[in-house]
């Protein structure tokens, strides 16, 4: 994280991924399951403008970039409300601003739309320039309302895990108060290692990408040396887990019910930025499918691809994406 972002700004994302969060357990209480179109536009727009008018409040010099607040969007409605969704602050105020809040208002709106599933999140994160004239993530937070689940960037430059009950205030900003059972309301996020010969990895549980499944094919068996000077490896054992939204998935290698997440399907900046900021703190690898850099606050806000996952896994995963990389969508 960025030495001048101020304190305030990590404990402001997550009060406002909490907020909205509350806000989106509500929706499913207000709507109902019955129909799945309404109860998804439904919790988009709501945590939307929640997001949008508390940015402008907050941070009224700070520009935002939110999924709803595309121009492609522009004809979807909240029940009980015709307004058009707040648009975006326009791309070139954006691409020269100091700073610029990426959120996704309801990542995972399928899983929201779904009784009983808990893997869909709320993604506030904040991009700060820096005297290069680039930038980088510097504050994040990603809710995870169903689950009485916060992960945060801090302060000290690491990350941690608030636990909160469903409609309890978010401890963040509300005081430590009673732990839930016999667990601290918050704790230091650390990425787990992965146990030794074995890695899981989430994919999407409708559509998990053919190279995925090369790769973990590849990865499996056992590989003699390349050509190119490459070791010998055992096989490993490898788990494809289905789980819901980006967010939920990353948030499940942070808290080590999976090893990796590895995407090439198609994303957009709000669906890894806040959070990729945590994976950060956390101490985990995150990088585009070849190893470069994950870039935000561009011009098109299309990011297709993410590899997400401790760094000891990293030149493995890295390894067999590059040995299947004809298989790439």
């Amino acid at each position: 994280m960025t030495a001048g972002v101020a304190a305030d700004d990590h404990v402001l994302a997550a009060e406002l991924a909490g907020a909205a969060g509350r806000l989106l357990l509500g929706v499913r209480d207000e709507v109902g399951f019955a129909d799945a179109r309404v109860l998804k536009d439904t919790g988009d727009l709501r945590a939307h403008e929640y997001l949008m008018e508390a940015l402008a409040e907050r941070c009224p010099g700070d520009a935002v970039l939110s999924e709803e607040g595309r121009s492609s969007v522009a004809g979807k409605r909240s029940r009980g409300d015709d307004r058009a969704p707040t648009r975006n602050t326009a791309d070139a105020e954006r691409l020269t601003a100091g700073r610029v809040w990426i959120v996704d208002p309801l990542d995972g709106t399928r899983e929201f739309s779904e009784e009983g599933r808990r893997d869909w999140a709320v993604h506030v994160a904040l991009w700060e320039r820096d005297a290069s004239g680039g930038g980088r993530l510097a504050a994040g937070a990603v809710a995870l309302p169903a689950q009485g689940l916060m992960l945060r960037t801090d302060a000290t430059g690491g990350a941690s895990l608030v636990r909160v009950d469903p409609g309890e205030p978010d401890p963040v900003t509300a005081g430590s108060g009673t732990a839930r059972g016999a667990l601290p309301r918050e704790v230091p996020l650390h990425i787990p290692a992965p146990d030794a010969g074995k890695l899981r990895i989430a994919v999407s549980r409708t559509r998990p990408p053919e190279f995925v499944r090369q790769m973990a094919e590849r990865i499996s068996g056992a590989v003699p040396g390349a050509a190119d000077g490459r070791p010998s490896s055992e096989g490993m054992e490898v788990e494809l887990v289905p789980i819901g939204s980006a967010g939920a998935k990353i948030s499940a290698v942070l808290l080590g019910e999976v090893d990796a997440y590895v995407h090439a399907g198609g994303q957009f900046e709000w669906d890894s930025a806040a959070p990729a900021a945590v994976a950060l703190a956390a101490g985990a690898h995150a990088s585009r499918i070849d190893g470069s850099v994950l870039e935000y606050n561009r011009k098109d806000p299309r990011l297709p691809d993410i590899l997400l996952c401790h760094p000891v896994s990293a030149p493995t995963l890295l390894s067999g994406i590059r040995d299947v990389r004809g298989a790439l969508p």
